[in-house]
């Protein structure tokens, strides 16, 4: 079944132009006497260079440990990620410095991924002197450069975390990813503490360094509409598993999966009268357990489409229409 999923994520995406392929990723974290919680289960899919790859899904569906999992903060417990071809878990000596240089990473909480008692400057420039790429009046300008890039002043480099806001925050934290030159960023919920004005336009600063840098992100969100507009494609994860696969437009278009079908009505309409014609799906029950989760289709009960053998068939992720991977019995 594992060959088989991956497969399926991975037939149309990989190539020369791939920058990032995972295959049949785990992570599972001992919790003692015998007790495991399957964070992540058996994930696959590809990112081509240059583009964004958005993470949907419920919170504690799996997304953020993905990241940190290909990102190295966590061991895998099976499977591979290939950076460049190269297997990031495996990579050891000057790989392994060029890795760390090569993949950065946005993190959620724009108050807790800040050192308080280092000032901005500081904390932009701690990866330029960890790599040893500029020193004294070069440094300094480089740090000056970046505070720009992102929209603040050079005033704000002798500063602390304390004395911004939550959006000012986050730019440095976009400042200090971009300042040793990575070609891959991880932005993990990088909008969700902020207040909705800022959202906007911290994903269009993203968008802009995109186009002008030629970066590659893993957009890591449970915000839909946001999602929709940042990504080149989507994965949509329940439970630790990705459940469908597909091109942004074709998504928001053709949702084929029953869960993101309901994740997507959830979504509100400005228009009124569209809003309160059209249907909404009401998953019933909560989120099962990951350390405990269902036999089969794992959303099976909450699906309003469930059959009989959801209980007893695993459903691999599928190429059910070009470009577009689904993991349900419906289209078998």
């Amino acid at each position: 079944m594992a060959n088989a999923t991956t497969t399926a994520a991975n037939s149309t995406q990989t190539g020369t132009d791939t920058i990032l392929e995972v295959k049949n990723l785990s992570k599972h974290f001992d919790l003692g006497r015998g007790t495991i919680l399957k964070a992540v289960d058996n994930v696959s899919f590809s990112i081509k260079r240059g583009e964004t790859f958005g993470l949907v899904g419920e919170s504690g569906c799996g997304k953020s440990t993905t990241g940190r999992t290909i990102i190295r903060l966590y061991d895998a417990t099976q499977g591979t990620v290939k950076f460049n071809g190269k297997d990031v878990h495996k990579v050891q000596g000057r790989d392994l410095k060029q890795f760390n240089r090569d993949m950065q990473m946005i993190f959620q909480d724009p108050y807790a991924s800040l050192n308080p008692r280092m000032t901005v400057g500081d904390i932009i420039g701690e990866g330029i002197d960890i790599h040893k790429l500029l020193s004294g009046r070069q440094r300094l300008d480089r740090i000056y450069e970046l505070l720009r890039t992102v929209g603040l002043n050079e005033e704000h480099a002798s500063r602390f975390p304390h004395e911004f806001s939550g959006g000012q925050r986050q730019r440095i934290g976009i400042a200090r990813s971009l300042a040793i030159e990575p070609q891959f960023i991880i932005a993990d919920e990088p909008i969700s503490a902020l207040d909705v004005s800022i959202q906007a336009q911290v994903v269009n600063l993203m968008k802009k360094l995109q186009e002008e840098r030629g970066l590659t992100y893993l957009f890591i969100a449970h915000d839909l509409a946001m999602v929709k507009h940042i990504s080149d494609r989507i994965g949509v994860m329940y439970l630790g598993s990705l459940v469908e696969v597909t091109e942004a437009t074709e998504l928001y278009r053709k949702p084929m999966h029953p869960y993101t079908e309901a994740l997507l009505s959830a979504i509100p309409i400005p228009d009124p009268e569209i809003e309160r014609t059209r249907e909404r799906i009401i998953l019933e029950g909560d989120v099962p357990s990951p350390v405990n989760p269902p036999s089969g289709c794992r959303f099976r009960t909450r699906c309003p489409k469930a059959m009989p053998e959801c209980a007893q068939i695993t459903p691999e992720l599928k190429e059910v229409e070009p470009g577009h991977h689904v993991a349900c019995l419906l289209y078998s």
